[in-house]
């Protein structure tokens, strides 16, 4: 006999009889006896954001019927449930479901039903409720059951479709992408990171199709046994992870495999066609490689029996980290080693090294809410390079290309009064998607860099490695972190600096004041500060450098006394650029560090060579320094031998290009950034034709390589005769005898110089290309060397198609429309195409993290005329608040551009026609 209910004086087993007496049976949510609502139900939490924590999930058991005829699915899903606090309401997420049953049982032997009273959905929380006849028991199990039907969208999100050709033959597959709230598009499920659980899957299809899902199958059934040729696929459980992590795919590619350290299988999928010509080989090798690295690194093994990387040709990110499923974009996995750049090769790669980071962090320890959505992409960001550096050290990633990619650019971002602290509050669905941006992930790999320099390589492993064990198979906030990190040892401002910077920001610069007294050193000042950061500032002069001791700045004004100086010697901060700020100084010490980089540039570290660069650009562009000082520092360039310099000065001068493109003046600035590049152009050249000799590829570093391309990036953009020349000659030597003898790093440069400067015959050559090649590294820098045009027909034309998913891509339409955008002569076509479209590019991107803020800026970003700023504020107006964050920014950086034409512009083509006049002032 059971225990008695003290409360109710009635038994389990008599309470699961009466549920299901005759009184009290019927149809699923149809008539019953009226129930008075209760108390909890009268709240109606279903109209709030969050799901009550009154049940969690403790284990799905899901089974699908995928029909690739029609695009359709139904399933059913047994969802074992914990009532936490006794309650008559069941709440979970469906949305675009057809729920045609639901019942609850007892999860014990013998136990009965719990008669479900009615359910509904609530569209506007995407919510499914079922308010049951009486209440769940507090500290029990039970069973939900649950049957569904629903479309394989020809979108991005949920359980959606795509295709490819072979020989021809158009082919389908299905594959999903939940994350962060879309896996209640394929099942109803609670879909919050913190409601883990483990999964059973199992899914049926046509046996001509395979099927993968993140563990591996444990048995096929049916397959050429049944009469309809169809098979049944299950897999196996896995372990404690949240719903946005759960994926499969039903498609009929094939494989190849390699196993890692310890035997893990690794498998890459992709098209027959790709996987046949070797092009998965290299994510397949390096993957490998990467595995056994974090697993050294973190000391935690990888926690599943398979890691499976899968290819396919539309989805709404790079990537997307699914535990054991990883699933890419294929232009960001599939390497052609004979069409491919050097530079396309570095980001397939970073694209891997992340993606395999976030089976610790992020699958094995999830953030225990999206507000924190840094802790899992801040550290795969930051280990991109860290990983990097660990298959290529020569490459230098951590140390170098971090502050060009990564710092520099963050900090511009993070200076607009719209940017918004790596953690902050996340209330409904919007805010969700507003997290995932380059804050969460540049400012927080930002963050873990400085950590990581300021804690030593040993303390910080072994914080990690804590932090990882302690929270495997759960969940975690920044609080979690910083104690960890604390209890191994980190210095105690430490914790008190990233806790600030965390939430509040960071420092928009430090101000350095070298007028000094001959009798004391010169005084360090931190005004305006937002917060403590670490500084390590340098003295030096012509030949040497000598560091001084670390400085903890805590208050927003404070004063530090460094050692006696001479009046030749100048200062420097923020040595290799470990913290997160830029630094000003007096103008005296701005010319006596000039004038260090034009005599003896190699005493200063080349990371601070850039962060000079990019510090210069960006505090004069804000009003801190005059116009010329910048310039006047750029003008050591010609003797610059290193890659990471050029490459800050680039991404600055085009900055700047943007800005005076369609002004008069224009060739006052292209005549002066050619005259830096004349020099090191002409001593490295561009590389000979290699496609008939293999053998003769430069064999030259990776770094000098870059610089190479960089330069000629240079020359032919701002216009040098030479590189154009010999970008013509190349087009014209391709189109003459059909065979592509460009070198794979320069193609995208020298594809769009020709289309630029060619006529109507190569633009269709360049799209004729575009649809015939296989590479998809190729048929992305194809697709972009069309947006080069300078005919206006050609740029709207192409626009237009852009919007065709069968002639582009989804995830490449916005790379056009951005494009075309950058070109001068594209600039209002793209504006006016974009505010034309907006319905259609907003139903179709809106809801994808990223794209549409990737659209919004791209198109918006160098808009500068007064009329430009009224029309996008009356778009914004038009528009409201559902947009997203990403309208206010674009309007804070266009009244920005406008501000800088009216107050600055001026100055700049002062300063440019006294230079080409001899005169260097720097008004």
């Amino acid at each position: 006999m059971g225990l008695r209910d003290l409360t109710s004086g009635v038994t389990p087993e008599e309470e699961d009889e009466e549920a299901a007496s005759p009184k009290h049976r019927g149809a699923d949510g149809g008539r019953g006896e009226r129930v008075a609502p209760t108390e909890e139900e009268a709240a109606q939490p279903w109209t709030k954001s969050r799901l009550p924590a009154s049940v969690r999930p403790r284990h799905y058991d899901l089974h699908l019927a995928v029909h690739m005829d029609n695009f359709t699915f139904s399933g059913d899903v047994s969802i074992d449930i914990e009532c936490v606090n006794a309650t008559r309401l069941i709440l979970l997420h469906a949305d675009r479901l057809e729920v045609s049953s639901a019942s609850v049982t007892a999860n014990r032997p013998g136990g009965g039903a719990v008669r479900v009273h009615r359910r509904f959905l609530f569209p506007a929380t995407q919510m499914l409720v079922l308010v049951l006849h009486r209440e769940l028991k507090a500290s029990r199990t039970y069973r939900l059951n649950l049957t569904f039907d629903a479309a394989i969208e020809d979108e991005l999100l949920g359980f959606f479709r795509s295709s490819y050709t072979l020989r021809g033959e158009r082919r389908y597959l299905a594959v999903t992408q939940f994350s962060p709230t879309h896996a209640r598009k394929a099942f109803p499920c609670f879909d919050e990171p913190a409601f883990k659980a483990s999964f059973s899957l199992s899914l049926r299809h046509h046996a001509q199709y395979t099927s993968l899902a993140n563990m591996p199958a444990l048995e096929d059934d049916g397959g050429g046994g049944e009469d309809d040729g169809w098979t049944t696929r299950r897999f196996a459980r896995t372990p404690r992870m949240s719903t946005y992590y759960l994926a499969w795919a039903v498609c009929n590619f094939t494989s190849r495999e390699t196993r890692a350290d310890g035997g893990v299988a690794i498998r890459l999928f992709a098209r027959p066609d790709a996987i046949a010509s070797g092009a998965g080989d290299y994510a397949l090798h390096i993957a490998g490689r990467l595995l056994a690295f974090y697993q050294d690194f973190f000391k935690v093994p990888y926690s599943l029996p398979k890691l499976d990387l899968l290819a396919v040709p539309k989805h709404p990110y790079a990537a997307m980290e699914n535990w054991g499923l990883s699933v890419f974009v294929e232009q960001k996995i599939l390497l052609d080693a004979r069409v491919s750049s050097s530079s396309y090769r570095m980001e397939l790669t970073m694209v891997v090294v992340h993606e395999i980071c976030h089976q610790w962090f992020g699958d094995l320890v999830t953030p225990l809410w999206w507000e924190d959505v840094w802790l899992k992409e801040g550290f795969a960001h930051y280990f991109e390079y860290v990983g990097t550096d660990f298959l290529f050290p020569k490459w230098n990633m951590e140390k170098q290309r971090f502050l060009t990619d990564v710092l520099h650019e963050v900090m511009s971002l993070d200076g607009l009064s719209s940017s918004h602290p790596i953690s902050q509050e996340v209330r409904d669905a919007a805010d969700i998607d507003r997290v995932f941006d380059w804050i969460a992930y540049k400012k927080g790999a930002a963050l873990i860099r400085m950590l990581a320099n300021v804690m030593g390589p040993r303390l910080f492993r072994k914080g990690l490695h804590d932090y990882l064990l302690s929270h495997m198979y759960g969940n975690a906030a920044r609080d979690d972190l910083w104690r960890k990190l604390s209890e191994v040892g980190a210095p105690p401002p430490l914790e008190r600096a990233a806790r600030h910077q965390a939430p509040s920001g960071v420092p928009a610069f430090f101000s350095l004041d070298g007028r000094r007294p001959r009798s004391s050193g010169p005084k360090l000042t931190a005004p305006g500060g937002r917060g403590p950061g670490s500084l390590s500032p340098a003295t030096g002069n012509l030949s040497r450098l000598c560091s001084e001791t670390l400085i903890w700045i805590r208050n927003r004004t404070e004063s530090h006394r460094l050692r006696e100086m001479d009046e030749q010697t100048w200062l420097l901060a923020n040595i290799n650029q470990t913290g997160y700020f830029r630094v000003n100084y007096d103008l005296r010490n701005w010319k006596l560090l000039i004038r260090q980089l034009r005599s003896n540039p190699q005493v200063i570290s080349v990371g601070n060579r850039a962060g000079l660069i990019d510090d210069a650009f960006n505090l004069a562009r804000a009003g801190y320094l005059p116009q010329g000082v910048p310039l006047e520092l750029m003008g050591y360039l010609p003797e610059e031998a290193s890659f990471l310099p050029w490459h800050a000065a680039s991404r600055a001068l085009y900055q700047l290009d943007k800005l005076l493109d369609r002004t008069d003046d224009y060739h006052l600035f292209s005549d002066y950034v050619l005259k830096q590049v004349a020099a090191r152009y002409h001593q490295m050249g561009i590389p000979g034709n290699t496609a008939d000799d293999e053998d003769a590829v430069l064999q030259v570093s990776h770094q000098t390589e870059e610089l190479q391309r960089e330069l000629i990036m240079l020359a032919c953009s701002f216009g040098n005769k030479q590189c154009h020349r010999q970008a013509v000659a190349y087009i014209s030597d391709w189109i003459s005898s059909n065979k592509n003898g460009i070198p794979p790093n320069i193609r995208d440069v020298v594809y769009c110089t020709g289309v630029s400067l060619m006529d109507e015959d190569v633009w269709e050559f360049i799209w004729m290309k575009f649809h015939s090649s296989n590479a998809v590294s190729e048929k992305k820098i194809l697709l972009e060397a069309l947006t080069c045009s300078d005919d206006a027909f050609l740029l709207n034309r192409l626009l237009n198609l852009s919007l065709t998913s069968e002639l582009v891509a989804e995830q490449d339409a916005i790379d056009v429309i951005v494009r075309v955008g950058r070109n001068p002569r594209g600039r209002n076509p793209a504006w006016r195409f974009f505010r034309d479209k907006w319905d259609v590019l907003n139903a179709r991107y809106g809801e994808a993290l990223f794209m549409n803020s990737k659209l919004i800026g791209g198109v918006t970003e160098f808009l500068d005329t007064e009329k430009e700023l009224e029309e996008l504020k009356e778009f914004v107006r038009s528009c409201g608040p559902g947009a997203g964050p990403a309208l206010p920014r674009a309007l804070e950086i266009v009244e920005g551009n406008v501000r800088w034409h009216r107050l600055r512009r001026r100055h700049l083509y002062q300063w440019l026609r006294k230079s080409g006049r001899g005169g260097v002032g720097w008004g």
